[in-house]
């Protein structure tokens, strides 16, 4: 399928690496501009802005912490200041802090809540504030097979990835009479950095869960983001596109 997104401004948290990464440069690929945000890895941020060559000049790399709601208002105002209008918001960022329940720290359960949860919900709340002015959005949250299976040593990240699902059913509801939607994309094991600090035992492990036989790529992800970020998708709200390869 070819994406068009000529003449849109498209928001990217978490996109300057693995899947964030591979979302922004797709649709950077099918012409939009695009704003990606990262938290504190400036390296990662760099050699993304030094690797873009096709639309380079449509890239935009932004410092944000989506746990805050200061940082997110700046942000905002920077995009509305900037760009007059965006069109879609991608929620990607994430973070993991793994641990059983009993060894789980107070600090790893509130960082992984705030994060994943806290932040899709304080980028969607004014995402919502702008786009509702105009009556058209897209706003798609990157969730996980995670928060419907649950895995051991990953309650935090599993509660935030269900929440989202729960959240971005509860706002599509709200927001429907704006022609905005609201979905989540759910990828499985996806071959990025985020299942590359795994014991190879334990990949192997989720690799055969996997009917398919291969781990995911960033491009079989952000093909769908750009799906449901589309105009053809003006149909679909409140639904979960999952990615997972037949989990």
């Amino acid at each position: 399928m070819q994406f068009d997104f000529t003449d849109q401004t498209v928001i990217v948290t978490g996109g300057t690496r693995g899947i964030g990464r591979g979302i922004a440069e797709a649709f950077l690929n099918a012409g939009a501009t695009v704003i990606a945000t990262y938290l504190s890895n400036q390296d990662a941020a760099e050699q993304f802005q030094q690797d873009v060559t096709a639309g380079s000049d449509r890239l935009h790399v932004r410092q944000c912490d989506v746990t805050r709601l200061e940082d997110v208002e700046n942000f905002y105002k920077f995009v509305c200041d900037t760009f007059e209008t965006f069109h879609v918001l991608v929620n990607n960022s994430g973070i993991r802090r793994d641990a059983i329940v009993g060894m789980m720290t107070e600090e790893d359960w509130k960082d992984v809540v705030d994060t994943n949860l806290t932040g899709t919900f304080t980028m969607s709340k004014l995402a919502v504030q702008n786009l509702s002015r105009k009556r058209y959005g897209r706003i798609i949250n990157i969730t996980s097979p995670v928060g419907k299976f649950g895995f051991a040593g990953q309650a935090n990240y599993a509660a935030t990835k269900a929440g989202q699902v729960a959240f971005t059913k509860s706002l599509s509801k709200e927001v429907a009479s704006r022609k905005i939607t609201v979905n989540c994309v759910s990828p499985g094991f996806i071959d990025t950095d985020f299942i590359a600090d795994l014991p190879d035992d334990q990949k192997q492990q989720y690799l055969e869960q996997v009917p398919l036989k291969r781990f995911g790529t960033v491009e079989d992800v952000a093909h769908c983001v750009l799906f449901l970020a589309g105009r053809n998708a003006d149909y679909i709200t409140g639904a979960v596109l999952e990615v997972t390869g037949g989990l």
